[in-house]
């Protein structure tokens, strides 16, 4: 009896993953979302800094699909540009946080002793704090404004993957494979790098996507709280901020980025679930 066919790591992969549906429309409105960022001057229908005071609180209608703003600018267009600050907040907060905690995850776990407990009593320092309050007085600390909001961002999340590259690395290093390598003479720089950051990346990738709804919902209340991205700029939080004055008259004013915010953090949770139940070793053999 022959036995079945081998089914490849990346099929099974790919395969687990496309069955959560979920994590299947999770993909689909972020590849929504970051077209809509990358076009958005080819796509929204008007200036989002053209002011109009005879446009000022216009009703939704043809001309303006979800109305004007208090000072006559479109909210549709607004949103469509907010789009573009909500992914970079997201991509540069994550990449600050991420290269800087594997960095420090990665020295601490693989060398241990005195590196080990000087960089975790640093990260556990920072862990004592919520994640958005220390992202509050962060950007508060630094002057507010986009810059300030990714580093503070950056900074606050940080810890996170610190601690989880700590945790594989300890388990990574102890492989017969990491040990042959030692015997052959490799230097330190390329085990770390060749050996053993590759097998660490699997529950990183999930961390960096369900991280990125968190950066972006953090930066929407940066700017909610006057923090983040200052008006004019187009950013989803300023729009609910403002809008909530106005919620009673022109509900959309707020309504609409807060449903974005909802919709792009709900995706980036469902990838990040299916990427883990896809990338989960229990899982192999089932498929």
């Amino acid at each position: 009896m022959e036995a079945p066919p081998r089914v490849s790591e990346l099929r099974r992969i790919a395969k687990v993953f496309l069955e959560r549906k979920l994590a299947v429309f999770g993909i689909i409105v972020i590849l929504l979302f970051i077209i809509t960022a990358i076009f958005a001057p080819q796509l929204a229908p008007h200036n989002p800094y053209q002011q109009s005071m005879a446009d000022s609180l216009h009703q939704p209608s043809t001309k303006y699909l979800l109305g004007a703003d208090q000072v006559g600018r479109d909210i549709l267009s607004r949103l469509i540009y907010g789009s573009r600050s909500a992914l970079m907040i997201g991509l540069v907060s994550i990449c600050i946080a991420a290269s800087i905690g594997m960095t420090l995850g990665l020295i601490a776990g693989y060398f241990g002793g005195w590196a080990h407990m000087i960089i975790m009593r640093l990260i556990d320092s920072l862990m004592s704090f919520p994640m958005l309050l220390l992202a509050l007085v962060l950007a508060a600390l630094f002057g507010g404004g986009l810059k300030s909001a990714m580093i503070a961002i950056g900074i606050s999340l940080m810890s996170v993957y610190a601690r989880l590259m700590c945790g594989q690395v300890l388990t990574v290093k102890e492989n017969d494979y990491i040990m042959a390598a030692h015997s052959l003479g490799a230097s330190h720089q390329r085990i770390m790098l060749r050996h053993i950051l590759p097998n660490c990346f699997p529950p990183l990738i999930v961390l960096v996507t369900m991280n990125m709804g968190f950066a972006i919902l953090t930066g929407a209340g940066l700017s909610f709280l006057g923090i983040g991205i200052e008006p004019p700029g187009a950013d989803w939080g300023n729009m609910i901020s403002v809008g909530y004055t106005y919620l009673m008259m022109r509900p959309f004013y707020s309504i609409a980025p807060g449903l974005a915010i909802m919709l792009v953090v709900f995706s980036f949770n469902m990838v990040g679930d299916g990427l883990r139940d896809a990338l989960d070793p229990r899982l192999r053999g089932i498929i």
